[in-house]
């Protein structure tokens, strides 16, 4: 006998007897769908969504708020029957576009080159870059288009850039900026159109905004990366011994090849280019960096003019001061930085500050002590780790700064002439 399915009269009567149940059983739903009625449930649609909430009614997205209002405003008194008005609809439509991943990388890919660097007998290099202007400049790091094998940086004996419509162009090095990471490179387009990228604002960036970052990673060509901007205004190795000052840190997956390539807000204009990866397994580990595009632009804007760029330099190494540490050193301040040490015959040395004489153990770190505390720079307070460093980088060599300093509890003013940065410091 089978048993896969019912035959006969047998069979319809199940049928009936089953389409009755399922009869009652709407009946009944209905019957508590029409008892619920104003019981404070309200539906709010949203541009491209429809949500239904329950109880006081209140609805939110992005920064709108949409509220229907309680059940008694709704005209409920929790009986089946007794709701006269019907639930208001609100539209509520949001203030931008937002992120778009896809968006951005259309709009930005035809401006973003792979760039390869032959440097002779010590092998090539392989990057990414970005379309600066219709004239040609094209912007990358300078670790993508010089080497310092031979112990002494110097630049790619030949530059080849291509483009996403696959034409490849040989470049020209304009000029290369070691203490920002930056090159600038010049193709001539030879009669067909570039596109270049427009260029954001790195200082209005806040931490948790998403961005993208675009570019040849591994030799993948106009690869997508897409993370938030994890922290700003971090400290990051340049191809000296100082550090760029502002960089962006990014959970956007970065790798070898993504160097020079461009991090892009949600607008696709551009806020840095891809500079390095902090990891400890040689693999991206979501710590990435970018350098800021208002440092590119101060790089770009002297090696455009001279080949190369210049940077004011006071002379000194300083450590924070923190309102716990300076109660712990007896200062009349709370905050500034402590010099550490100055630099034999540099301007700061020149002008009469001190480095510190001694040496304390202090909630787990090792300070400096008896030397300068510098509490302004020209009338700007020092009050964050990279103070000093933004002020004088806003300088340039030759100009002469009133340094402010605190020192055997008093305070006094100093004129130093900054000087210009030198490649490297030589050890005392």
């Amino acid at each position: 006998m089978s048993i896969g399915r019912p035959q006969g009269r047998g069979a319809s009567g199940a049928r009936r007897a089953a389409t009755a149940a399922l009869l009652l059983l709407a009946a009944a739903l209905a019957l508590a769908l029409l008892a619920g009625c104003g019981s404070g449930s309200s539906t709010v649609i949203f541009k491209d969504k429809t949500e239904v909430q329950t109880g006081s009614g209140e609805a939110q997205t992005g920064s709108g708020e949409a509220q229907t209002g309680s059940a008694a405003e709704s005209g409920s008194s929790g009986e089946a029957g007794e709701s006269t008005e019907e639930l208001p609809e609100v539209a509520v439509e949001a203030s931008s576009p937002g992120f778009n991943a896809a968006r951005i990388y259309e709009e930005a890919v035809p401006g973003v080159v792979t760039i390869r660097s032959i440097f002779g007998s010590a092998g090539g290099a392989e990057g990414s870059g970005f379309v600066l202007d219709s004239n040609g400049e094209i912007v990358t790091n300078a670790h993508v288009v010089t080497d310092e094998s031979s112990g002494t940086r110097k630049p790619a004996s030949e530059v080849f850039v291509e483009f996403e419509n696959r034409n490849v162009l040989e470049a020209q090095i304009v000029g290369f900026d070691p203490f920002a990471d930056v090159a600038l490179l010049k193709v001539e387009p030879e009669g067909f159109p570039l596109h270049p990228l427009p260029l954001g604002d790195d200082k209005a960036l806040v931490v948790g905004q998403p961005v993208a970052a675009i570019g040849s990673p591994f030799g993948e060509q106009r690869s997508l990366s897409v993370g938030v901007v994890s922290a700003t205004d971090r400290s990051v190795k340049s191809l000296t011994q100082f550090q760029i000052e502002g960089a962006i840190q990014t959970d956007a997956s970065i790798n070898p090849g993504n160097s020079g390539g461009p991090l892009l807000e949600e607008d696709a204009k551009v806020v840095g280019i891809n500079q390095q990866i902090e990891t400890n397994s040689g693999a991206n580990d979501g710590v990435g960096f970018a350098v800021p595009i208002s440092l590119i632009e101060h790089s770009v804007e002297q090696l455009r003019e001279n080949g190369h760029a210049e940077y004011a330099y006071i002379g000194v190494s300083t450590q924070p001061l923190y309102p716990q540490l300076a109660q712990k050193l007896g200062l009349d301040t709370e905050f500034g930085a402590l010099i550490a040490n100055v630099v034999p015959g540099g301007p700061a040395a020149k002008a009469g500050l001190r480095g510190g004489n001694g040496t304390i153990r202090f909630q787990a770190a090792e300070y400096e002590t008896g030397g300068d505390v510098i509490v302004e720079v020209d009338g700007q307070e020092v009050t964050q780790p990279d103070s000093l460093i933004k002020v004088i980088d806003e300088k340039v060599p030759g100009e002469k700064v009133k340094v402010t300093i605190l020192r055997d509890g008093k305070r006094q003013d100093i004129e130093v002439t900054l000087g210009k940065r030198p490649d490297q410091i030589e050890p005392e």
